[in-house]
């Protein structure tokens, strides 16, 4: 079997890594992410890895994994800023925050769609104006939902999670591994 990557993120690369797991091929989909009118972030993040995993055409040996990773205020929705202010934005209203990491994963094989979300808890320390403005300056923030990656610079600002790490990242390693067993994709066999 072959497995494809719904997806031009090397963050997921990374995580698929920890499974043994090298994608054959990544074919990242070009659909439109924007969220609908009043749509809930779990609900908008599940519909947009399903659209991803369904644009993508498999043949009949080949399992093709997406994802989806959304940020959420409440029931606001922090997509990928779209520029500095925009970043800026997002990460004073999440300052001092609570705020909730929603990653859907979907994974498809032989016709049939398997699909698993994870939400998880994450909260922001107060951020000083001179930690928002160097990390501003640091560019991480660009194409990073809610304008921040956990594991760059910015892992500094979150002081507690609960839930998945790997999750907030980009890619729920547990829960992949699950859904790619359930699609037949062999996992473990290269662990010696």
């Amino acid at each position: 079997m072959r497995l494809i990557l719904g997806s031009g993120s090397p963050r997921r690369r990374e995580l698929l890594a920890q499974l043994g797991v090298v994608p054959d091929e990544v074919r990242a989909p070009d659909i439109d992410e924007d969220p609908l009118k009043h749509e809930l972030p779990r609900a908008y993040c599940i519909r947009i890895a399903h659209a991803k995993v369904r644009a993508i055409d498999a043949a009949a040996d080949e399992v093709v994994l997406c994802a989806d990773t959304t940020v959420a205020l409440g029931r606001r929705i922090l997509g990928k800023p779209a520029d500095a202010g925009q970043a800026a934005e997002f990460l004073l209203n999440l300052s001092g925050r609570r705020h909730s990491v929603i990653t859907a994963i979907a994974v498809k094989a032989a016709g049939r769609i398997w699909q698993r979300d994870v939400t998880t808890a994450v909260k922001m320390k107060r951020l000083s104006d001179a930690e928002l403005n160097a990390y501003l300056d640091s560019d991480d923030w660009r194409g990073k939902a809610g304008g921040y990656a956990i594991q760059g610079p910015a892992g500094a600002f979150i002081p507690w999670i609960q839930g998945s790490f790997s999750a907030v990242m980009g890619l729920p390693v547990a829960e992949t591994a699950t859904l790619l067993q359930a699609a037949g994709y062999p996992l473990y066999g290269d662990w010696s």
